[in-house]
């Protein structure tokens, strides 16, 4: 599948933040996203908003911004309707909706309430064959102009390899620039490849706070199976999962100041990103970090 792989730009934000908040807000947020330049916005699914719907309430609140699911969980949904649900964005919007699929509930994997229960298909087959049943979809109307675009999360080989094959590429998460040099060695120098870079902003002065806010993000992924299997393929220790050092959040997030921040997204890019998404975290995670992205807003020219 090939497209513009400078479509969403070098720098763009990725969110969790407006789960929860009022749609006004949501929608004015997302037109000051686009007013400052950046190039893409990724949202993430959870327990808050339905992919495809928020991505629609964003894309309606701007007139340029591509919107990215970052990602819709396909156990959600059947290939079906996630093929229904791509084709109606990329008709109303061509050119700016960008399905990222993921959330292949494995044996192993803590279930979470209200979810569908995990499955015994291996990652890689279940993916592929969710995949299969979308392209087979028939769906009433005309098939758009292009293909539309999909990327997998994508973390370890094999679904790395799967991503390039059957979609536009890869977005991954959580991951460290050794791991962005793994995935676009496994991929090849063709796939898109979006990292989502986690970003705690903060004067050298509180990084003791910053430190403890990166960890107890990390500690809410270790029910996350395949994230703790991929940090162990990278070489870290229970002892780093579970808290030990800064080596693990040192590796995983950007803690520091915006120069500090604008090297690691140089590195991500050095090392084979197409595209960082920065996922600003902060101690407040109940509020829209606007103040934020609008500083972090200046480094926009330096990738352009």
């Amino acid at each position: 599948m090939t497209h513009d792989k400078t479509a969403l730009g070098r720098l763009g934000l990725w969110t969790f933040a407006f789960d929860g908040r009022p749609a006004g807000a949501v929608r004015d947020a997302a037109a000051e996203i686009e007013a400052l330049g950046y190039g893409g916005l990724w949202i993430g699914e959870g327990i808050g908003r339905e992919a495809t719907t928020h991505a629609q309430l964003l894309l309606s609140a701007t007139r340029t911004l591509p919107v990215a699911t970052g990602i819709a969980i396909m156990s959600e949904r059947t290939p079906r309707l996630m093929a229904a649900a791509e084709a109606t964005l990329n008709e109303a919007y061509p050119g700016r909706f960008v399905l990222g699929l993921g959330g292949h509930r494995a044996a192993g994997q803590a279930d979470i309430p209200g979810m569908p229960k995990a499955n015994t298909a291996p990652a890689v087959a279940g993916v592929g064959a969710y995949l299969d049943e979308m392209d087979a979809a028939v769906l009433v109307g005309d098939p758009p102009e292009r293909p539309g675009r999909r990327v997998l999360a994508a973390l370890g080989p094999g679904m790395l390899a799967l991503a390039g094959r059957r979609t536009w590429g890869a977005h991954t998460y959580l991951v460290t620039v050794d791991h962005t040099a793994l995935a676009r060695e496994t991929m090849g120098p063709d796939p898109y490849l979006s990292v989502a870079l986690t970003v705690v902003p903060s004067p050298a002065a509180d990084r003791p706070r910053a430190l403890e806010v990166a960890r107890g993000f990390v500690a809410g992924y270790q029910a996350a199976r395949h994230q703790v299997n991929n940090l162990r393929r990278l070489g870290f220790s229970q002892a780093e999962l579970d808290g030990e050092g800064t080596r693990l959040v040192d590796s995983l997030f950007a803690i520091g100041d915006t120069e500090t921040i604008a090297k690691r997204v140089r590195e991500h890019l050095d090392a084979g990103a197409d595209h960082v998404c920065l996922q600003v975290l902060t101690p407040d995670q109940g509020r829209i970090p606007l103040d934020e992205w609008r500083e972090l807003a200046a480094l926009i020219p330096e990738f352009a």
